[in-house]
């Protein structure tokens, strides 16, 4: 890792010198990494439970919002309910496990233990 460090060290080194007339590359920024990455939050996933969640709202309509009649379509629907919330944190955990990506605010935790040095290259 270190070998591949010093080759970009001293290829941006050359591309920076004026030995050769101007610099190739001419930065506007310091090369170097943020101590931060963007706060973006994670793509929600599609809705779940949505066919119970309809079937209920309408034995309630028929019933006067009666839950005693609909006892069967509130229990289906916890029972979506708690299936989907069981497969979302067996993804979670397949994710973290797999070596998945970070999320933003664990990132610019890691980023703040450990920060780039002040330096340019």
């Amino acid at each position: 890792m270190a070998v591949q460090g010093a080759g970009v060290e001293a290829v941006l080194r050359r591309l920076l010198s004026r030995e050769r007339g101007r610099p190739v590359l001419k930065p506007n920024k310091p090369l170097r990494l943020k101590d931060e990455v963007a706060n973006r939050r994670p793509e929600k996933g599609e809705a779940t439970c949505i066919t119970e969640m309809s079937i209920l709202m309408a034995c309630w309509k028929q019933n006067d919002f009666n839950n005693t009649v609909c006892s069967s379509e509130v229990s289906a629907f916890y029972r979506c309910i708690e299936k989907a919330q069981a497969e979302r944190e067996k993804a979670k955990r397949q994710t973290f496990s797999q070596g998945g990506r970070l999320l933003p605010k664990q990132a610019n935790k890691l980023l703040k233990r450990y920060p780039n040095l002040k330096q340019e290259v």
